[in-house]
């Protein structure tokens, strides 16, 4: 057989994938996935709105359609983001196999092998993996409890001029929970501008507010079209449907549609009509309001869970929307050990510990929550099991 490709080395499995299959057991309380609660998914309504898109629509809705998705749904999602700020039209916005495929095809379109992308410390392990084949290389920039530090990206731009994108979540920021300010908003884009990188702004968990409307996107600061916004009904309507969206440059999304076609020429027209239908039929914004509601209290109930069992060196912030709440245990605790040796095996409970999500130096004291499918009682148990787990493992 021939060599593979040398970006196949850095495809690698998910270290958190190879824990948390030690958490498997039905028995054990997982605080690992992101996943949303499906008991939100509207079923009915979906059913409704995918019997009309097999009924009076099927020669459209079975039938190929534009590699930048069905020109309705494009039009909807443009109406929403204009109302959310941001300058676009049908022209800007193309539809993707949900937000992975979106920092895939950005990673294909702009870097080159040892490009550097800049993170925010620690990111989401799954837009490593989307770039990680393009080979870049990785800085990091430190993120505090309002987002990612202007002035160190700054410093960190300065001392990279092979520097060509940028990779944030700057709404309730996943592991962290924590969203940047809207000064630092401003701040970020400038820089981007005076150092002609890109930004790629990942936005799923946007419409996951608990508290008042978000901040302004950073695309909504972009003068010059270098600000590719990607936001995505996974964690809204349901996963499955794969579908998501990019806004960006009228230009750049041709660009973009281009290797779209290449890779799987474009989504399921049946999904998209079906969304379609559900946004024309349904009202979408009290969907929003009821998770909103339910994932609001799941946080409530875990942050008090929290503040009455754990420890008072194990420090959170509360997020204020989104599905994770990140822990920061003292530097001497390694929580990949924590988890492998005593709380999964001994306490049955496990989360995700933090050294997967540091694009450089990782940290291996940290870990993420996630509280969106557990059931409160659930909650309440795994955190006194975390508690006792860990003054256990202190106390050795």
């Amino acid at each position: 057989m021939p060599q593979q490709a040398s970006r196949m080395q850095l495809v690698r499995p998910s270290a958190i994938r190879e824990l948390l299959a030690l958490a498997a057991d039905p028995d054990v309380i997982s605080f690992g996935g992101g996943y949303p609660d499906p008991d939100l998914f509207p079923a009915r309504e979906l059913a409704a709105a995918y019997a009309r898109a097999l009924g009076e629509q099927a020669a459209v809705s079975l039938q190929y359609t534009h590699s930048e998705g069905l020109p309705r749904l494009r039009e909807q999602l443009a109406e929403r983001m204009r109302a959310d700020g941001m300058e676009c039209g049908p022209e800007h916005l193309f539809l993707v196999q949900g937000a992975q495929q979106a920092i895939d095809l950005v990673g294909k379109m702009w870097l080159e092998p040892g490009d550097v992308v800049l993170t925010e410390e620690p990111t989401f392990l799954g837009g490593l993996v989307g770039l990680n084949p393009y080979e870049p290389e990785y800085r990091a920039v430190r993120t505090d409890d309002h987002g990612m530090d202007p002035d160190h990206l700054e410093e960190v731009l300065r001392a990279n001029p092979r520097a060509k994108l940028i990779y944030t979540i700057p709404d309730f920021h996943n592991p962290t929970g924590v969203t940047m300010t809207t000064e630092r908003r401003r701040r970020v884009v400038e820089l981007a501008r005076e150092h002609d990188v890109v930004i790629l702004e990942d936005a799923p968990y946007r419409e996951l507010y608990f508290g008042a409307a978000p901040l302004p996107t950073l695309k909504s600061f972009d003068t010059d079209g270098r600000v590719f916004h990607v936001g995505s009904f996974s964690k809204t309507l349901a996963p499955g449907l794969r579908t998501a969206w990019v806004v960006a440059d009228a230009e750049l999304i041709e660009r973009l549609a281009l290797l779209k076609l290449a890779s799987d020429t474009q989504n399921s027209t049946l999904n998209m009509a079906a969304i379609s239908n559900y946004l024309e039929e349904q009202d979408y914004d009290a969907h929003l309001d009821r998770i909103r509601d339910h994932y609001r209290g799941k946080r409530d109930h875990t942050v008090a869970a929290l503040r009455a069992e754990l420890s008072d060196d194990i420090r959170y912030v509360t997020p204020q929307g989104g599905l994770f709440l990140w822990l920061e245990f003292p530097e001497d605790v390694d929580t990949d050990r924590f988890l492998r040796e005593v709380l999964i095996p001994e306490y049955r409970v496990a989360f995700v510990p933090g050294s997967s999500f540091y694009s450089e130096n990782p940290r291996y004291s940290r870990g993420r929550l996630g509280f969106p499918t557990l059931p409160v009682d659930r909650i309440s148990q795994g955190i006194r099991r975390i508690a006792e787990g860990y003054n256990a493992f202190r106390s050795v």
